[in-house]
């Protein structure tokens, strides 16, 4: 059936079209595997560290600029390959390279080994993203697109949460290298079902305005240029990757400052804290997005991007309550309060970017926005707090992470400004 869709493209476009919850739930899956992945190592950290005796900086390698070096670089080329071919295909694959990668984390003996296998699920999942946010904006028109990007997006919280807790849990019973094995193999079997069930839809059907486009396609430094040169855009990214500079760092070292500053021990974390975030996460995602439409419908689409600056003032005194309190419960109530208002970002970002992309070039615009996003935020965030708490340590001793995660706390009010200039020229455009 797909093969008869990917050659007569009216037919895949009447698929696509029947298949559309399908396939975001199927891609929303991909993305929640990918954040599981990804973010399981945080809660074992703790136990790698003392099996290899690695320093919290080559935690902060492992945990982002190993990762995000080859996740963003490949990112480039994996996007031009998605606005040319068959973007079901290169998801499919990228999931299988990233999901076998991460089982092979389970028997690395050393920080190299490590390392290289951490490096293979940056390469693998360079593959997801781009070709994924194409994909959606080509099944949903504008009107809708921020609440299915808000779905897809919480593959984010779900995937971080499930990862820590079925990463902590499975380690508190067998070890952390069983909980990478376990974790990993699942992904593999996935990427067989994205590639018999996802049909490519036609680019740009749910765009028909523009749809018929038939320009030659934009050269690559094309795109980029013109995405940096759009004001609104460029706006859009600064705030997005200062906000991921700060959600990867402290992501990233969460589960670790539970244990040294809270006392809490893997499975608590894995079993109180890590579900919580998840359900909290999940609701404040697709009610963001669904907010976020509302919002853009009675006030026209740069009210979603001050919808986000609110919300992420409203955050920012939980977090910093968060990492300032030696009460256990303050902390998790704190915590609870803080991931409700600032897990609502992604979904309207991510629309109002893929907006503002034309459409022959969107997977590109995709993979230069996360290009952005992960060599500065989950390439620098967890080394940087990694860093900086092995700086501290002198003089601070255990509470050294405390007062680095505080510290990049405190850039929040940076990433604000971007989302409220990204609103005002929004507006502009639209007048």
């Amino acid at each position: 059936m797909n093969g008869i869709a990917d050659s007569h493209p009216e037919i895949g476009e009447t698929l696509a079209a029947r298949r559309r919850t399908l396939t975001l739930l199927l891609l929303t899956l991909v993305y929640f595997f990918s954040y599981m992945d990804r973010y399981i190592l945080a809660i074992l950290l703790e136990l790698i560290k003392a099996d290899l005796h690695l320093s919290d900086a080559q935690l902060g390698m492992l945990s982002g600029l190993a990762f995000a070096v080859f996740y963003a670089g490949l990112g480039i080329p994996v996007a031009r390959l998605a606005d040319r071919t068959n973007r079901r295909n290169i998801i499919a694959i990228a999931l299988a390279i990233w999901s076998g990668m991460t089982a092979l984390c389970g028997l690395a003996q050393n920080f190299v080994q490590l390392l290289a296998f951490r490096i293979g699920v940056g390469v693998g999942e360079a593959g997801s993203s781009p070709p994924s946010h194409s994909i959606i904006a080509d099944l949903y028109p504008p009107e809708k697109r921020a609440s299915a990007m808000a779905i897809y997006a919480t593959g984010v919280v779900l995937g971080g949460g499930f990862g820590t807790m079925l990463g902590g849990t499975i380690a508190h019973y067998f070890g952390w290298r069983w909980a990478m094995i376990l974790v990993g193999i699942p992904g593999i079997i996935l990427a067989v079902v994205v590639r018999l069930f996802v049909v490519e839809p036609k680019r740009g059907m749910s765009d028909a305005q523009i749809a018929a486009d038939q320009s030659p396609m934009p050269g690559a430094w094309s795109a980029f240029v013109g995405m940096w040169r759009n004001r609104a855009a460029f706006h859009l990214v600064m705030a997005v990757t200062i906000t991921s500079l700060i959600g990867y760092a402290l992501t990233a070292f969460g589960p670790s400052y539970l244990q040294r500053s809270l006392g809490f021990s893997i499975q608590r974390v894995a079993l109180v804290v890590a579900p919580m975030a998840a359900i909290i996460g999940g609701f404040s995602g697709i009610m963001g997005g669904r907010l976020a439409d509302w919002v853009s419908k009675r006030y026209g689409l740069h009210a979603q991007s001050w919808m986000v600056a609110i919300l992420k003032c409203c955050a920012l005194p939980f977090t910093l309550i968060f990492f300032l309190t030696d009460s256990p419960t303050v902390a998790i109530v704190a915590y609870g309060f803080q991931y409700l208002f600032a897990s609502s970002y992604l979904g309207p970002t991510f629309a109002l970017i893929q907006g503002l992309a034309p459409i022959r070039v969107r997977a590109m615009w995709a993979a230069v926005t996360l290009l952005v996003i992960n060599l500065i935020g989950l390439g620098l965030g967890p080394l940087a707090i990694g860093v900086i708490s092995d700086a501290l340590r002198p003089s601070l001793g255990a509470e050294s992470l405390r007062w680095a995660m505080v510290l990049m706390a405190g850039v929040t009010p940076w990433a604000i400004f971007h989302y409220w200039r990204a609103g005002v020229l929004l507006k502009r455009a639209a007048a």
